[in-house]
């Protein structure tokens, strides 16, 4: 199945500690060129994502950014050190025992003595773990996307191939009339002249003639062209690049046909065939 390279994704988890949020687009490009933008507590696992891009993708220019939202609540949470609260409170007591004027002892007091109150942050390597999963889950829904819109642009290349090999079938059928009256209107020109012609003179020319207008090979090099796509859209890989190169064989045969033409329903075949692939190789562009 061949694959677009423009999609677009959004994918959202809720975990206990905020929101991830993963949005990733591709549009065509000639290599796979990976963009991420990420928060700053993720900058650690820029290479991992990136692997996991490569694994998913092989072509395309791929966008994306991480957001995280953490839960109003959860941002400070805080853990008590109370061997080092339950020390302060016994050293204040014993102050009290020797103090003329001792003050009560305040919490908030404790609270600010370096050590008792520890920020708990979310655990970093939990956070990427499902930064991580949701990428993946976000790749799998691109490439659902990709594979949609590849289907459709195969549907389009086949249906402009079978006009292709119409086109072709009926060149081939029409070029022996083309070279038979090219032979008659030669000959009756000849007559008209009223002269001796040297006619093993003439038949050489007119030999040489039809080897200049003959396309067979042009022919049998676009149908089996047209063979090695329909063979190319039906392997499970990437297979743009190949697309491409076979639509320069295409149009190389096209011109080469349409210099040989020498009648105008050939010509306008032969333009009608360029059209033809050059509206293929539009849609081949954003294959991946």
């Amino acid at each position: 199945m061949i694959r677009s390279m423009t999609a677009f994704s959004h994918r959202e988890l809720t975990i206990e500690h905020g929101t991830l949020q993963w949005e990733a687009r591709t549009v065509n490009h000639r290599y796979l060129d990976i963009s991420l933008r990420l928060p700053e507590e993720f900058r650690s696992q820029e290479n991992s994502f990136r692997e996991t891009i490569q694994t998913n993708l092989k072509r395309g220019k791929f966008e994306a950014s991480l957001r995280f939202t953490p839960t109003t609540g959860n941002t400070n949470e805080i853990r008590i050190n109370e061997p080092l609260a339950r020390a302060l409170i016994i050293a204040c007591r014993q102050l009290e025992t020797i103090t003329d004027n001792p003050e009560p002892l305040k919490a908030v007091d404790i609270l600010r003595w370096p050590g008792v109150a520890q920020d708990i942050a979310p655990d970093k390597d939990i956070l990427s773990a499902h930064a991580k999963a949701l990428l993946q889950d976000t790749l799998d829904d691109l490439q659902e996307m990709r594979e949609r819109e590849g289907k459709r642009l195969a549907e389009f290349i086949y249906q402009r191939l079978d006009q292709i090999a119409e086109i072709t079938v009926r060149i081939r059928k029409h070029r022996p009339g083309i070279v038979a009256a090219q032979r008659e209107k030669i000959l009756n020109r000849i007559e008209e002249l009223s002269i001796s012609p040297d006619y093993n003179r003439i038949e050489q020319e007119l030999v040489i003639l039809a080897q200049r207008l003959d396309v067979e090979e042009e022919l049998d090099r676009l149908m089996a062209h047209l063979d090695e796509i329909n063979a190319v859209l039906e392997r499970d890989e990437p297979v743009g690049r190949r697309l491409d190169f076979l639509m320069q064989e295409l149009n190389r045969e096209a011109n080469t046909l349409a210099s040989k033409s020498n009648d105008s329903d050939t010509t306008q075949a032969a333009v009608d065939l360029k059209v033809m692939i050059e509206q293929i190789r539009e849609q081949v562009q954003n294959i991946e």
